[in-house]
């Protein structure tokens, strides 16, 4: 049965995707998070707290993560001047590299996916996929009244 429910499709199609760009990171001593994250950081900065919202990570993630690649030599932390309480992180050099690298991959990921479905198929995937979120962040799922 488990083959036949949404979530079990879900769950086996993102764990392929994490799978291919763990795979496809270790190659440069990166992961899947560090690229994502490189991802996510503005040029000017990014607010740490506004990285984990931003991303859909929990904070304790994102704290590994951050000390990872500040280790790495991928980022480095300043005061946010704006605000004294607050830090932003900002990308090295090598992290704009690496950056650059993630994109591109991100990029090819996508064109090979686009070459092999259609527009439709695509269009489709988009609209199931923002429906799921929908009701779950409408609460439609898993309530004591279930709404179709």
């Amino acid at each position: 049965m488990t083959e036949k429910t949404i979530d079990h499709v879900l769950r086996a199609t993102w764990q392929a995707v994490a799978k291919s760009y763990n795979e496809e990171a270790s190659k440069y001593g990166a992961t899947m998070a560090i690229a994502f994250t490189l991802l996510n950081i503005d040029k000017d900065g990014t607010a740490s707290t506004a990285l984990g919202p931003k991303m859909g990570m929990e904070a304790t993630s994102l704290s590994r993560t951050l000390k990872n690649m500040e280790d790495k030599g991928l980022i480095y932390r300043k005061k946010n001047p704006d605000d004294g309480r607050s830090v932003l992180i900002f990308l090295t050099d090598y992290g704009i590299d690496m950056r650059n690298i993630s994109k591109e991959k991100v990029l090819a990921f996508n064109e090979i996916i686009n070459k092999n479905l259609s527009a439709e198929k695509i269009a489709h995937f988009h609209e199931v996929s923002n429906t799921i979120v929908d009701l779950i962040q409408q609460r439609k799922i898993f309530n004591k009244k279930q709404t179709n």
